[in-house]
């Protein structure tokens, strides 16, 4: 039981569990903010062009029931919304890491006495 816990305990201190639970937090977050942009900024600016039209009232009554596809429409923006967000973050935080990586490393300063040596010592293969 013990070894168990030690097992537990090594695992949730593991880096990348609390990079996943930030993430996933943030993500969270940032899935309310794009709602919201959507609900009150896009789709009541989208309903005027359309005439009005509020598309989470949008239904159908079948008999007793009401299809509420409205809301699915909503949901369906919402989600091409929040993937077009997310790959457009994804693709400038790829191209920065590439751009880093691509940035040579500067050289180290030599001594003077090792580039003096390195001199002599390609005159010395040049004879």
């Amino acid at each position: 039981m013990k070894n168990t816990f030690e097992e537990f305990k090594k695992f949730i201190m593991r880096g990348n569990i609390f990079d996943m639970a930030v993430g996933v937090i943030i993500g969270g977050a940032f899935g309310n903010i794009v709602t919201s942009l959507v609900n009150d900024i896009i789709m009541p600016l989208v309903g005027v062009i359309m005439g009005g039209i509020d598309f989470t009232s949008l239904s159908i009554k079948i008999g007793e029931s009401q299809i509420m596809y409205g809301n699915f429409i909503q949901a369906i923006i919402n989600f091409l919304i929040i993937a077009t967000c997310i790959f457009s973050v994804t693709k400038a935080m790829a191209a920065f890491v590439k751009k880093k990586e691509e940035e040579p490393a500067p050289e180290p300063k030599k001594d003077p006495q090792v580039e003096l040596l390195e001199e002599i010592r390609d005159l010395l293969k040049n004879k």
